[in-house]
């Protein structure tokens, strides 16, 4: 696999629209044993996704995003609701083996959501990286109903929404202008 920066970063775009090629399971657990790897805090690894794909499921998470996200969530061939498991440090013993640090969240529940919050956002970007070395083109997203896709897709669970990613083979003639970024001088300090 020949993976450029062009494809990952510097021509890669946010996708509003997609074409109806079908994205295969197997690309998708490719792209989540790819994301898989990327570095999390003492490897707590919060991310949860479900993979949404059917035409019911579509409608179920279509009737909890916003205005602007309805038509193009349900034309897209797949989207993956990325989620957080506030529980994620039961699975410490298993990702953590040599400390216990299963203790330094149980009862605490501000540092569980920070970190939660923190490394499932991170795990989002390489989910992200991941799915565009695929040759994926993505749409994430938030304008939604957090509480109505917990409801409908995490309910029983320890999970909750964190955003949401259209994926899919982008139609770049629907495309916007690329947006500015801000340059080393406006974002970056040297110490």
């Amino acid at each position: 696999m020949n993976i450029t920066t062009e494809q990952i970063f510097d021509n890669a775009r946010t996708h509003n629209v997609f074409t109806p090629q079908p994205v295969p399971e197997a690309t998708l657990r490719q792209l989540y044993d790819l994301m898989k790897w990327g570095p999390t805090s003492a490897n707590c690894s919060p991310a949860r996704i479900v993979f949404v794909s059917s035409p019911a499921a579509k409608e179920r998470l279509v009737a909890c995003m916003g205005p602007g996200n309805a038509d193009k969530t349900r034309a897209a061939p797949v989207t993956a609701i990325i989620g957080m498991d506030m529980a994620f440090f039961d699975k410490l013993p298993q990702l953590f083996p040599h400390a216990d640090a299963k203790s330094w969240f149980v009862g605490k529940p501000e540092h569980i959501a920070t970190t939660a919050m923190r490394n499932s956002s991170l795990q989002g970007g390489y989910f992200i990286i991941a799915a565009r070395s695929l040759g994926l083109d993505c749409g994430p997203m938030s304008g939604f109903d957090n509480a109505r896709v917990d409801a409908e897709f995490f309910a029983g669970t320890a999970v909750k929404s964190n955003f949401v990613c259209n994926l899919g083979h982008g139609d770049a003639s629907k495309l916007f202008p690329r947006s500015p970024r801000l340059s080393f001088e406006e974002a970056c300090t040297l110490l």
